[in-house]
């Protein structure tokens, strides 16, 4: 599933790698590569792929899950298509509280003791996830854990997600993602290095390129 999805991703150009010109990231960062699962929703065939690779995490790994939480605005759409296919409530969460209406941060049905589990697009440095499943927490859910499309394996995230106890499981990541790329001949030998180097020290990778 992880060669196949990373096929998809590649082959529609929802992720794409530059390495002499690097894409800046919202953070700041700058990266060599450049993900963005919304691309995926304007393809069916993906899609699907992307909804029924979805569903099997969650019936292998979360089978007592009980509503499905998107984290706004990317995750929604999955999170809709998963909890679809597996006939279960629906929420997403905002990255804060809204400052009108009713306030909510969560729209959807979220009561405590709920079994959830969070969907997201991708996983960078964890941010977003990190803040949907404190959200959910503090409305009294269980977060059983979070299914992403892709991660980008950056040991930051990783160590964030660690910290607040939060499981993750992806339908792909950056390690299957590169070495398909290479094999695809998306990128050539010298990329592959300078990738692995971003993956290595991202915040210093320019500076060794």
């Amino acid at each position: 599933m992880k060669q196949q999805i990373a096929k998809d991703l590649l082959s529609i150009k929802a992720v794409t790698l530059s390495v002499e010109e690097p894409y800046t990231w919202s953070s700041g960062l700058r990266s060599p590569i450049y993900c963005d699962n919304r691309l995926t929703l304007s393809y069916p065939q993906v899609r699907n792929h992307i909804a029924e690779g979805l569903k099997k995490l969650v019936l292998e790994q979360f089978p007592q899950t009980e509503m499905i939480s998107g984290t706004a605005t990317a995750g929604i759409p999955h999170a809709a298509l998963l909890a679809d296919r597996l006939n279960l409530p629906m929420s997403y969460v905002r990255s804060s509280a809204k400052s009108h209406g009713k306030g909510k941060q969560i729209e959807g049905k979220a009561e405590p003791g709920m079994n959830v589990v969070v969907v997201e697009d991708l996983i960078s440095t964890g941010g977003s996830v990190i803040t949907a499943v404190n959200a959910l927490r503090e409305a009294g859910c269980n977060v059983l854990g979070v299914v992403a499309v892709f991660s980008y394996e950056l040991s930051k995230g990783a160590a964030n997600l660690k910290e607040h106890g939060i499981k993750v499981q992806t339908l792909t990541d950056f390690s299957t993602l590169i070495e398909t790329a290479s094999q695809e001949g998306y990128i050539t030998k010298d990329n592959l290095s300078h990738l692995l180097q971003w993956k290595e020290d991202p915040e210093n990778w320019l500076q060794k390129a």
